[in-house]
């Protein structure tokens, strides 16, 4: 059972391989300065880059096959938990917050960070499954790639990597293994293909990480608020798997 699931264990891997070397360097970093660096796009480029070769190439597409083909052997009844643990990174934040176990972050901002990352990738997973329109392996319908399940649990790993990252490593651990195991009960429940879930871990983990880089114009320009007003914004995005979102609020 093990060897089914080793490339995903080797992706969760490799991004914590390559986050901790990136990100160790940039420790010191605070909201008002932190850098692009280009070498965190490394690892979800090639994520997104191997579900997109995955597309056309029939060697990726045979091994696709070959997965379902050998955690279907194994499929008794399917579980849903898939649909609650693709939320467990990000809410993981708020209940730490609540518990007194701080992050890098204040309420508005990492809010607004958490919005702005889930704006983007809700929006560029729709996007690709209006376009690609891939058959499911269950064949209910086709708009498999990327999954969404798993775009939105990557992009919740990250969000909990960054607030924590300064207080302990394992938090972002935790919130990774959780990614990963969404990824893993959405093709156990046959609802993806192994190139499916890798496109959508990679969009995830560049949403959130674009929404780090982001946040500073953003509450220069967008979010700047004012002492004689006291005003406050926020975005509100929503995707619920066949449908994209959002609202802006305006408190004044």
């Amino acid at each position: 059972m093990l060897k089914k699931f080793l490339p995903i264990i080797f992706i969760s891997a490799s991004i914590w391989a390559q986050n901790t070397a990136n990100d160790t360097i940039k420790a010191q970093d605070t909201l008002q300065n932190l850098k692009f660096n280009y070498k965190q796009l490394i690892i979800p480029s090639v994520f997104i880059g191997y579900g997109f070769i995955g597309l056309e190439s029939d060697q990726l597409k045979s091994y696709n096959s070959q997965i379902k083909k050998e955690v279907n052997e194994d499929i008794d009844n399917k579980v849903s938990i898939d649909d609650f643990s693709q939320w467990a990174p990000a809410i993981s934040v708020y209940g730490l917050n609540a518990l007194g176990i701080k992050g890098k972050n204040n309420l508005k901002d990492r809010s607004i960070i958490l919005a702005s990352s889930y704006l983007m990738m809700s929006a560029s997973v729709f996007a690709l499954k209006s376009i690609t329109k891939v058959e499911r392996p269950d064949g209910s319908s086709n708009n498999s790639f990327p999954s969404g399940h798993t775009a939105t649990a990557f992009a919740g790993a990250e969000f909990m990597y960054q607030e924590y990252k300064d207080q302990s490593i394992w938090y972002g651990v935790a919130g990774y293994a959780v990614a990963t195991a969404t990824g893993m009960f959405r093709m156990y429940n046959d609802r993806h293909w192994l190139t499916d879930v890798v496109a959508g871990a990679g969009i995830g983990i560049l949403s959130t990480k674009a929404a780090y880089w982001m946040y500073p114009y953003l509450q220069n320009k967008v979010f700047k608020s004012s002492k004689e007003n006291k005003t406050t914004s926020m975005i509100m995005p929503f995707y619920n798997g066949k449908e994209i979102g959002c609202s802006f609020v305006r408190r004044f």
